[in-house]
């Protein structure tokens, strides 16, 4: 199993934050990435909107800080922890954006980054940046394609229904010849998803562990499961947060019950009262888990 840290601080997702995290800077955010870097966790995360509506606001939440800045500042002050995109829209962005970005990223930070990408499911959003959301899915597909095409290449080329491009320079070239690409969403068809464009892992969202155990039981029977080239690995966020100083066997078993639904990650948030104490969580559930790098 291994374990990374939701990042606090620059997210504040209403069903999840702590009341300590709102006033918060990106001193906050610093201490807890120097953390869990020298805690031994395997990756941070930072996710992607780019600016809420109001109406979807009490749901999603109105902070989320731009995750090529953020992962590029957490880069410059960490030494191992692998940087995640969880998730980037991939409707926001052109695959060449996302390479040049991010490829930029993973050479800052000596070859850390992985891609956690995403369909996209606020509609509003996508209307209020002008883009297609009705063929999200279709362009999805293709962009997680041009993608893995390009990523590496100094001279790119794809040629797609939706994106076609060659006779193009990007430079620099990402460290990693194959970026890790997680795929996030919450239903059977984003599992689909990255079975067949063999991404690295599923990393669904608001899903119950027996709903993941079941979708994954299905999907292991199927020949596009069967033709995949790299195991799938599956990575979870237990909710609500984890308390392993007040309730370390609670932690223990949440631990053992997402496991035994297929769980090979977690990915995980903490409940604190300040700054202090979220780092104190941190250390205690590294002490209780064990080191995941």
């Amino acid at each position: 199993m291994r374990y990374g840290i939701v990042s606090p601080v620059i997210i504040a997702n209403p069903r999840v934050v702590n009341p300590w995290e709102h006033d918060a800077s990106i001193d906050a955010f610093a201490e807890v990435a120097r953390a869990a870097d020298r805690l031994g966790y395997f990756h941070l995360t930072a996710s992607n909107h780019v600016a809420i509506p109001h109406g979807a606001a009490p749901r999603r939440g109105r902070r989320y800080w731009d995750p090529g800045v953020t992962l590029g500042y957490a880069a410059a002050i960490t030494t191992r922890i692998r940087l995640a995109t969880y998730v980037l829209v991939l409707g926001y962005h052109h695959p060449l954006e996302i390479v040049k970005r991010y490829g930029t990223l993973d050479v800052v930070s000596r070859g850390r980054l992985i891609l956690g990408v995403g369909v996209g499911s606020l509609e509003e959003e996508f209307a209020m940046l002008g883009r297609d959301f009705a063929n999200r899915g279709p362009k999805a597909r293709e962009a997680i394609r041009a993608i893995r095409a390009s990523f590496g290449r100094r001279e790119p080329a794809f040629h797609g229904e939706f994106y076609d491009y060659g006779e193009v320079t990007i430079d620099p070239v990402c460290v990693q010849r194959e970026v890790p690409v997680w795929m996030g969403g919450r239903t059977a068809r984003s599992l689909r998803r990255a079975i067949e464009l063999d991404c690295d892992a599923w990393v669904p969202f608001a899903l119950e562990p027996e709903e993941v155990r079941d979708l994954l039981a299905r999907a292991r029977e199927t020949e596009a499961y069967a033709r995949r080239t790299r195991p799938l690995e599956v990575g979870l966020s237990p909710e609500p947060p984890l308390d392993p100083i007040g309730d370390p066997p609670s932690v223990r078993a949440a631990i053992a019950h997402h496991a035994s639904c297929g769980a090979t990650m977690l990915n995980l948030r903490f409940r604190s009262r300040s700054l202090a104490h979220h780092l104190e969580q941190m250390a205690a559930f590294a002490e209780l888990a064990g080191r995941s790098d």
